[in-house]
């Protein structure tokens, strides 16, 4: 599996429409989307799926928004929610270079009933990409994968996190157990060593995705969230998270480059944590997007990320009204490698 800096063919997007996942704030949601559109089809392929009775309303906030151009396709499919990174398929190359789609089963994070459309508009995409398709199994059972819970650098490694790939909560795959993850990791996706973090951030509803927790930024470098207040919910689960870090091994049996980024105040609405974290952005051609929450932390992220990106423009997204749908800017994008 390339890693997310390696050239895109294009950027996957499903079209927000379910009012439901961001209560009393959704108005401002569709213009959000087309500001993502806007700054990622300067530079690549966007492909959105879109519900057909959302397409004339999505052509109309793009257009709007200076969105609409050559680089937009917009691609009739029904969907339940916008959360792409985690119903598209995982893109890999195999030995002879040929790009294939590994569809992963998606089955609403194990907690949401409404699951189908997803999960079919996952396959779509495959089919969009004119690319082989590959549905991963065990034991002639399909596997449930979300991309947002793991994160690979492109050469053999692969983050991600005990609390959501090996807890009896929100199981994905009941019984299938560490060492079986492992091989059906390095069958589909090329990974020869798995870096398991401990738990997930507070106010996650997937129970551990590991791309609001830590990301690699280059083939030897790991940036990972950390809190400063001790009394706050966030301050051990990730202190331990940045103990693992430290203590673990590259291939080459060297340690990985760790560089910490702090963490926002916490955000709620209407009583409800939400899952804030600098480490949810996204690496397109060109560019870096990174969600940010009118935080005073806001600038000393984006900063951090401008020095491990050098050659990328890092842009800041306004999250906060987005972020009551229970994720941001990597949790709605997917990557489609050239």
């Amino acid at each position: 599996m390339p890693p997310e800096w390696a050239q895109h063919e294009a950027t996957w997007l499903g079209w927000p429409h379910e009012t439901t996942d961001w209560p009393g704030k959704f108005t401002p949601i569709p213009f959000l989307y087309g500001e993502i559109v806007r700054i990622l089809s300067r530079r690549e392929e966007v492909r959105i799926l879109v519900p057909a009775a959302q397409q004339k309303r999505a052509r109309a906030v793009l257009e709007k928004c200076g969105a609409w151009n050559g680089n937009v396709r917009l691609i009739t499919a029904e969907t339940n929610r916008s959360w792409t990174r985690d119903y598209c398929p995982l893109y890999v190359k195999t030995n002879t270079g040929e790009k294939v789609a590994t569809k992963w089963r998606f089955n609403g994070w194990a907690k949401y009933p409404n699951w189908k459309n997803d999960d079919a508009a996952g396959e779509k995409a495959a089919k969009v990409s004119k690319t082989t398709l590959v549905k991963p199994e065990w034991n002639g059972r399909r596997v449930v994968l979300e991309g947002g819970s793991i994160d690979v650098n492109g050469s053999g490694l692969m983050l991600t996190t005990e609390e959501c790939l090996l807890s009896d909560i929100q199981s994905r795959n009941p019984g299938l157990e560490r060492e079986q993850l492992e091989a059906l990791f390095e069958g589909y996706l090329g990974v020869e060593k798995v870096l398991w973090l401990n738990r997930g951030i507070s106010g996650d509803d997937t129970h551990g995705h590991v791309d609001d927790l830590a990301r690699f930024t280059d083939e030897r470098t790991i940036a990972i969230v950390v809190e400063e207040d001790r009394e706050e919910a966030n301050y051990e689960p990730l202190a331990e998270n940045v103990r693992l870090l430290r203590r673990m091994k590259r291939l080459d049996g060297r340690a990985p480059r760790v560089v910490e980024l702090p963490m926002p105040r916490p955000v709620s609405y209407n009583g409800q944590r939400l899952p804030a974290s600098y480490a949810n952005f996204y690496i397109a051609n060109g560019v870096v997007l990174v969600p940010v929450f009118h935080d005073s932390n806001d600038r000393i992220a984006l900063n951090i990320l401008a020095r491990l990106f050098p050659t990328r423009d890092v842009i800041g997204l306004y999250s906060v009204d987005l972020v009551l749908g229970l994720g941001t800017i990597h949790c709605g994008t997917m990557q489609e490698p050239a």
